[in-house]
């Protein structure tokens, strides 16, 4: 007799799962952290042993959401959010532009090159909110994309929440 297959099992062996053994009792920053942590593993979990072409192949027509696409687009999302509107930073988007506004998945192609980069992006954009969190109070307050003001505390429930849905 077979043991059925969960979808969870499909991409990770419970046992090597490395979104285990995080914290369980610990206070609000650190719970808030672990989730989010996760959640980012999750994505790479996914992408794990892919090549280019599975990165960037197109759910369903006419979507241009891809793997490789979110990759991109969470690499802007960390950026917009942390380094821009929380730190103040002057930075330019990496994908996104008022002439391009899907540029994170337009630009999604199955070229090697462009793979490494957006691992590379979304991994520089990750430290520097790992980093962020991990020395900014949780009431910190920064600003959403129309200037309102959004605490520290939030702007994590949000990176859940943001990663979690796709």
């Amino acid at each position: 007799v077979t043991k059925p297959r969960h979808r969870a099992d499909a991409f990770v062996a419970p046992a090597s799962d490395p979104r285990e053994g995080g914290t369980t009792l610990g206070d609000e920053r650190a719970t808030l952290i672990e989730f989010l942590r996760a959640q980012r593993l999750t994505l790479q979990l996914k992408c794990e042993g892919l090549d280019a072409a599975q990165l960037a192949r197109r759910s369903v027509e006419p979507s241009t959401m891809s793997l490789l696409g979110l990759v991109r687009h969470l690499a802007e999302v960390e950026r917009k959010w942390f380094r821009q509107r929380f730190a103040g930073q002057e930075v330019p988007n990496r994908y996104q532009s008022d002439a391009e506004p899907d540029g994170d998945f337009d630009g999604a192609v199955a070229d090697q090159a462009v793979v490494n980069e957006a691992w590379d992006a979304w991994r520089d954009e990750v430290a520097f909110a790992e980093q962020f969190a991990r020395e900014t109070d949780l009431s910190f307050i920064g600003q959403d994309g129309a200037g309102e003001p959004v605490s520290l505390r939030e702007l994590l429930v949000h990176m859940i929440e943001e990663y979690a849905r796709h």
